[in-house]
């Protein structure tokens, strides 16, 4: 599993520390006080059953138990003492787009974030890089110096391949993972028949979407004729970018794409955080998070 890595080489680790210090401040107050509700709130296993007490909630009663008893007993849980957080992160030819910051990079630097921000609360944090397959997998461990490991391995990570396979990434998850995790999948989501994998990864695991855009994805600028080529097919397509009815055309088929993309992951249940490329994610992710802790405290 360690096709595309690069040496590690010092101006890697140059990158692993301004990352530490860029997001340094982001990730103690993106979670100060929330972080137990964002990424904790379904994080509980079954204990024991006990005898009902006196102001137990009677819908933890466990009807069978109470019956064969005769008298009422009630389920128990508790909070599992750590989590695992597993960041799997899009690096086929389509996140190498974008401006001022390519879409991977932006998926980079919110992956580092949740991995120290995993750190700092001593939750256990791994990563999986895919493109056609799976190039890589870093297994979850807790402590900084892992998470500032993970973060290196995805710096340092050059994709030998340019095509997607989600639907395979997302299938390999839920096979890697063993027991309830957090699962944040870092991707543009353009590619083909990952639906189904998905919706089965979130019927065992809270799974957070993060899709990450570029606006030149989203309306072209009128710069006359363009060619455009797919980065990951190499299919080449020449556009007359002064033509305003193009334009609009190619901006309603992005429109399309988009909201078909984020009603889909509403429909299977994952949150959904949009980042852009030329846009601070910063008050983004706080923001997502933010709604997600409030409905996971209800």
């Amino acid at each position: 599993m360690t096709a595309g890595t690069r040496a590690v080489s010092p101006e890697v680790l140059r990158q692993v520390k301004a990352i530490e210090l860029r997001t340094r401040r982001l990730v103690t107050s993106l979670f100060t006080g929330d972080y137990r509700s964002v990424f904790r709130g379904q994080g509980i296993e079954f204990a024991e059953v006990r005898a009902y007490q006196h102001g137990d909630d009677f819908r933890s009663i466990d009807w069978n138990v109470s019956a064969r008893m005769g008298s009422p007993y009630v389920k128990t849980y508790e909070e599992e003492r750590e989590l695992t957080l597993l960041l799997v992160v899009d690096r086929s030819g389509s996140v190498e787009f974008g401006r001022p910051v390519a879409k991977a990079e932006r998926a980079v630097e919110v992956a580092a974030v949740l991995a120290l921000a995993a750190a700092r609360h001593n939750d256990r944090v791994g990563a999986l890089v895919f493109s056609e397959g799976i190039d890589r997998v870093v297994r979850a461990a807790k402590g900084r110096p892992h998470a500032l490991r993970v973060i290196r391995d995805l710096l340092a990570f050059q994709p030998e391949h340019p095509g997607t396979n989600l639907g395979g990434a997302l299938r390999y998850a839920s096979r890697l993972l063993r027991h309830r995790s957090v699962v944040c999948v870092l991707s543009d989501f353009r590619a083909a028949d990952w639906e189904n994998d998905l919706k089965h990864l979130a019927a065992r695991h809270e799974v957070v979407a993060i899709t990450v855009d570029d606006p030149r994805e989203i309306e072209l600028p009128d710069a006359g004729w363009v060619e455009l080529k797919d980065a990951e097919t190499g299919e080449r397509l020449l556009v007359n970018t002064t033509k305003r009815e193009m334009r609009v055309r190619l901006r309603i088929a992005a429109d399309a794409m988009r909201t078909a993309r984020a009603r889909t992951l509403e429909q299977i249940g994952v949150d959904h955080v949009a980042l852009r490329t030329d846009e601070p994610y910063a008050q983004a992710l706080h923001r997502a998070f933010a709604r997600r802790a409030r409905r996971m405290r209800r």
